[in-house]
């Protein structure tokens, strides 16, 4: 797995978006309990994982799993003091945990980063108990459903496209998890659709400095595709100002796919 947005301010912004909602519903919604031992695979700073312990409670035990150790080490610092979380460096799709083991796994906005998405999700079955969920939220075309969107600006972004596709990064996740989950013998597959983000108008000033940051880490990753630094610096600027137009509507959207493990 590649990381794609790994850069000096990675922390705080996934602090800043996972902070900006609330995940307990989606949980509960999608069969977290009381008492259950529980996985968070890419589990970032740990702010989902911190909901998943409210819910379990003290009878309960989460797991976060994550690959870089930054990221690991705020999530200890966010957590420390829970004796009922343990936090460990690990990935997909090996990540050297005992077979079915945990009656719910949570993996949200991984499967955008891996090349082999079978395998990985072959790898969450494992973990579950039988009867256990698994539970992949991912997002679906971020950037690319604006209205008014001027035709000349989306075919600059398809330039962006291009690089994350070779790169090996999915826009698209989202829409494939429900294939992958009944290919992967999973029962009960449900999928829930809810906003990443919905700015009517102007995006607010955490949205803004996301993809503020979004653009810088991406840079080197697509600077050849827009044919130099002066071509993408005015991609970025037009994508900005019709982020910050207040007459034009921005969203994208996570699905949430849940399965049962037979």
């Amino acid at each position: 797995m590649t990381y794609l947005m790994e850069s000096a301010q990675e922390v705080e912004r996934l602090q800043a978006q996972a902070s900006a909602t609330s995940y307990s519903d989606r949980l509960r919604l999608t069969g977290l309990r009381p008492g259950d031992t529980a996985l968070d695979v890419g589990c970032g700073p740990g702010v989902i994982t911190s909901e998943m312990l409210d819910i379990v409670g003290p009878t309960g035990h989460v797991v976060g799993l994550e690959p870089q150790a930054e990221h690991l080490a705020a999530a200890r610092a966010l957590l420390e003091g829970h004796p009922n979380v343990s936090l460990l460096q690990g990935a997909l799709p090996q990540t050297r945990q005992p077979s079915n083991h945990f009656d719910y796994i949570w993996c949200q906005y991984v499967f955008e980063y891996l090349g082999e998405q079978d395998s990985a999700l072959a790898e969450l079955v494992r973990l579950v108990k039988p009867g256990g969920r698994v539970v992949v939220a991912d997002i679906d075309g971020v950037g690319l459903w604006n209205w008014p969107f001027p035709e000349d600006l989306q075919q600059e972004s398809q330039k962006l496209l291009a690089a994350l596709r070779a790169a090996r990064f999915d826009l698209h996740a989202g829409r494939k998890l429900f294939h992958l989950f009944r290919k992967a013998g999973l029962e009960d597959v449900r999928v829930h659709i809810s906003p990443f983000y919905v700015a009517a108008g102007a995006v607010d000033a955490r949205l803004h400095e996301d993809w503020v940051i979004r653009f810088r880490t991406l840079r080197p990753l697509a600077e050849p595709y827009f044919g130099g630094p002066g071509p993408y610096d005015a991609f970025c600027q037009r994508f900005m100002a019709l982020l910050d137009d207040a007459d034009t509507l921005k969203y994208a959207m996570v699905l949430t796919t849940e399965g049962v493990k037979r």
